[in-house]
């Protein structure tokens, strides 16, 4: 019994494509309760990578099991094994760290037994892992690792997971995510030709990158009937993960065609669809689909539409965090598991060698003094033991800690980019007017013109075509602010790459004042300002992050606007109250004008930006805290208390420094200064 046992499962681990050797999880489970030893290692290895697309829990709760008994029994095949499952539960669960831990472990387990079939697997797995963390160069590496090993020593494609197309469509989609449209295109074509070939079923997945292909050529029909195909195949193969992903992709193409209405009946049944897919996992997709309906319902012009899926995209992925940091905690409680069947073992190791050293002892007198030594080392061992396992402790605080900065800094900047809408939609609406009304005028200047043309009047002609020249002049004008307003904002709205770039300081500071002058206008209509700009027209451009000064400004000023906002409530208020009635709250308002001014300055070698407001103020008993993380003079729930620390980080990343000044009842100025090479 527990031979025919072995034989199933080598097919099935090692089988070049999903043959009728593959098993479900029902009839692992049979064979399971039958198994002893190695045999069931491998077993409860296999269950955890059968589970990995339904049910997560499950799978790592398998892949677990496999772990601790392979360790138990010194089984390292089994363990490399059982290593590869546990990682590829991981990916599914969308922790792509400790995947790629443990898909490592695996491969460093495989190559001390020189399975090659085992390492082949674990560069395939890391091929994945490193593309999906945005590693390409990696994730290339391991894929042409593990090619050269197949070719060299004629290693068959196994597994369900990894048949030759998928292997070689992973190549290629790797490609497309670098823009590598000549190379994607290669690897697609060596896959299709299998597929031809071998009259294989191409899969869900193949399909999938092969409509990406198009989309990047901009053969927007051909990728839709692409996606097409590969709903149709995903749903036969029951892969449901490809299934999401093909209704995303189509949802994006009709955005991107313009075809709205198509777009978000396809987002939504992507958001339909994901609530069926993952039983106690996380469905990555929900994230990237709530983002393309916001986008979708803004371009309709329904803002509250727009919202709802924007603030739903950003629950699910706290959601999506918070999931991660349950699995965490509990992947702390399966580590210290494992951590203690090593502790027993070098218990037993220890018990030993007391036992030997205590025989030899009493034979001569002189090994006492080795067991002395010996003990001294042990605790010196002991010490060092204790010293890593503290720094590790560190080393993983210092990780959550950063992974939960990152998650926050995101959070301030998908905020920051809520605000900016109302004013982009303010913005670009002045230029749509101007468009709208010369496109009107020279509609009824054609007709006059016909007219003019039919009476022969050739001078009368000449001016009425002059002002139609001159209005496709207006319209043309207006058409490129808006196409600026429209770019400025995907400038804003995409993640920061790092990179220095020639920006005009004047420029930035004039676009987001007013941006930001529009976006308090959305939300408070009785709100007004004036605005005082004065630029060094002489400064040129100098060497920036663009977006990541833009958010150091827009920040200023929203705050700028802000307390101006709340010293304007404050005068209103002083001039409802029954002693001074309705001249009172007049005087009062029209004494104090809101003003939100920002100057630029060449000084040597450093540009000097001020920003200034004449607010409340800042009482200097919190000035010194307000570049603290999380410290806000806001009512709860109007700020996260990170702005002004993210300013100050961006700033110091800059090599300047960003300082506050401050009168109580008289406003605040804040003051950057730039490092930079100007450039004209």
């Amino acid at each position: 019994m527990k031979r025919i046992l072995l034989i199933l499962i080598t097919l099935q681990f090692f089988s070049p494509a999903k043959a009728q050797t593959t098993l479900n999880p029902d009839s692992l489970k049979l064979l399971l309760s039958a198994a002893t030893d190695t045999t069931k290692v491998l077993l409860l290895a296999q269950l955890g990578e059968s589970y990995a697309f339904v049910q997560i829990d499950t799978a790592l709760s398998y892949a677990e099991q496999a772990i601790i008994l392979s360790r138990q029994l010194n089984f390292k095949k089994g363990e490399a094994r059982a290593l590869a499952s546990y990682s590829w539960a991981l990916w599914q669960l969308g922790n792509l760290d400790n995947a790629i831990a443990m898909a490592l472990k695996s491969l460093n387990l495989s190559k001390s037994l020189q399975d090659y079939k085992m390492i082949a697997q674990a560069y395939n797995l890391l091929t994945v892992f490193y593309r999906d963390a945005g590693e390409y160069k990696q994730a290339l590496n391991y894929f042409f690792l593990s090619k050269n090993l197949h070719d060299s020593l004629n290693i068959p494609y196994f597994s369900e997971h990894f048949n030759y197309p998928a292997f070689i469509t992973t190549a290629s989609s790797i490609y497309l995510k670098t823009n590598q449209v000549d190379s994607a295109s290669f690897y697609l074509k060596k896959a299709t030709d299998f597929i031809k070939k071998n009259k294989e079923n191409p899969g869900g997945y193949f399909q999938l990158v092969l409509g990406s292909l198009e989309v990047k050529k901009k053969h927007y029909e051909e990728a839709l009937d692409d996606f097409r195909a590969g709903i149709q195949l995903s749903i036969g193969d029951k892969n449901y993960l490809t299934l999401e992903e093909d209704y995303e992709a189509i949802a994006a193409v009709y955005q991107e065609t313009g075809k709205i209405d198509s777009s978000i009946y396809y987002a939504k049944e992507t958001l339909s669809g994901a609530k069926n897919i993952y039983q106690g996992g996380v469905d990555r997709s929900v994230g990237p689909v709530t983002t393309i309906l916001a986008r979708d319902y803004e371009l309709k012009q329904e803002s509250d539409s727009a919202i709802k899926y924007l603030e739903l995209s950003i629950a699910t992925k706290d959601s999506l965090v918070r999931k991660q940091t349950t699995r965490a905690i509990q992947n702390v409680a399966f580590n210290e598991q494992l951590q203690e069947q090593e502790i027993e073992a070098a218990r037993i190791t220890y018990r030993n060698q007391v036992r030997i050293y205590g025989l030899v002892a009493s034979v001569v007198i002189f090994l006492l003094i080795a067991v002395i030594l010996w003990r001294n080392n042990r605790r010196k061992q002991k010490l060092n033991t204790l010293l890593g396992k503290q720094k590790e402790q560190i080393e993983n605080n210092l990780k959550e800690l950063k992974s939960t900065h990152a998650q926050l800094v995101q959070k301030e900047k998908m905020a920051s980019l809520g605000e900016l809408t109302a004013g982009i939609a303010h913005e670009i609406q002045n230029p749509l007017n101007f468009v709208n009304n010369f496109s009107e005028v020279n509609r009824e200047l054609i007709n006059e013109l016909v007219e003019e043309m039919d009476m022969g009047n050739t001078e009368e002609v000449k001016a009425i075509a002059f002002d139609i020249k001159d209005n496709e002049d207006k319209i043309n004008h207006h058409g490129k602010r808006a196409d600026a307003i429209v770019k400025g904002m995907l400038q804003h709205s995409r993640s920061s790459t790092g990179k220095k770039e020639p920006t005009d300081i004047n420029a930035l500071c004039d676009e987001y004042l007013r941006l930001s002058f529009h976006g308090m206008r959305a939300k408070d209509k009785s709100f007004n300002a004036d605005m005082e700009t004065d630029f060094d027209e002489s400064m040129g451009k100098i060497n920036v992050v663009p977006q990541d000064i833009g958010r150091v400004l827009l920040n200023l000023f929203n705050n700028a606007f802000y307390a101006c906002n709340e010293r304007s409530r404050s005068a209103v208020n002083a001039g409802l109250n029954e002693s001074f009635g309705q001249e009172q709250k007049n005087r009062n308002l029209s004494e104090y004008k809101p003003t939100v001014s920002v100057s630029t300055k060449k000084v040597d070698h450093h540009v000097e930006i001020k920003v200034k407001d004449n607010g409340n103020g800042i009482p200097q008993s919190i000035i010194d805290k307000i570049f603290q993380p999380f410290f806000t003079t806001k009512p709860t729930g109007e700020g996260t208390g990170l702005g002004l620390s993210l300013s100050y980080d961006i700033i110091k990343a800059h090599g300047g420094e960003i300082k506050a000044e401050s009168k109580e009842g008289e406003g605040s100025e804040f003051i950057i200064h730039l490092p930079g090479v100007f450039r004209e």
